[in-house]
């Protein structure tokens, strides 16, 4: 049977569970959501995920949302990127969730997809600097292993690296933390990796204005 993952390519988000499974070789396909166009507020949705995020899993009667949960999933179902140790997987899961996506997030939504005159102010620069202190976290730990939570990739890793792919500024650049840029190397050679434009279906050139013919 082969799994559902509604999502859309501008969600890192959604991409901790794309990636998730096309490493974990897991038979999936991406339902695309038109998030910007508000399909995430309707009551379609709604009936697959009453808090109205994506990414949402299905297959058969099992549905899950919220990244994490669905990581869990992969990882238990397939025996894969669960690491040796389940607590330190859930560790680094957790500090991905509150302290790297829950501020990149935001932050690269402000900056990159909100008009600025919508944007509260100070609110970014405030983001930028929580996200600074959880990059050198990361950046000092990665200074002596070469994954987050194992000798092996993990779905901390996944989760980790989710939003650090993307070629939108939110306050992160590659140059300025030498040992993460060496780890998302590593990601980016595993096989399966994909960009998440290419992942999923949805990103900016979609939504810019066309020319005339």
């Amino acid at each position: 049977m082969t799994a559902q993952l509604w999502c859309f390519g501008e969600s890192g988000n959604a991409y901790k569970a794309a990636l998730t499974m096309e490493l974990a070789g897991y038979d999936w396909t991406p339902v695309y959501v038109d998030f910007f166009n508000g399909e995430a507020r309707t009551p379609a949705f709604r009936a697959i995920n009453p808090m109205g995020e994506v990414p949402v899993f299905r297959e058969g009667d099992l549905v899950l949302s919220q990244s994490a949960v669905i990581q869990m999933h992969i990882a238990e179902r397939t025996g894969r990127l669960l690491g040796s140790d389940r607590n330190e997987t859930l560790r680094w899961l957790m500090f991905d969730n509150h302290k790297l996506s829950g501020q990149a997030g935001p932050a690269r939504f402000l900056l990159n997809f909100l008009p600025a005159d919508r944007r509260p102010v100070g609110a970014a620069e405030y983001l930028q600097g929580r996200l600074k202190a959880a990059y050198r976290v990361l950046d000092d730990h990665l200074s002596s292993r070469d994954w987050v939570a194992d000798a092996d990739p993990t779905i901390a890793d996944v989760a980790c690296c989710s939003y650090l792919f993307y070629p939108e500024p939110f306050g992160f650049d590659r140059k300025d933390w030498p040992h993460i840029d060496r780890w998302l190397a590593a990601i980016a050679d595993l096989p399966g990796w994909k960009h998440p434009y290419d992942l999923m279906p949805g990103n900016p050139s979609d939504r810019a204005p066309k020319e005339d013919a």
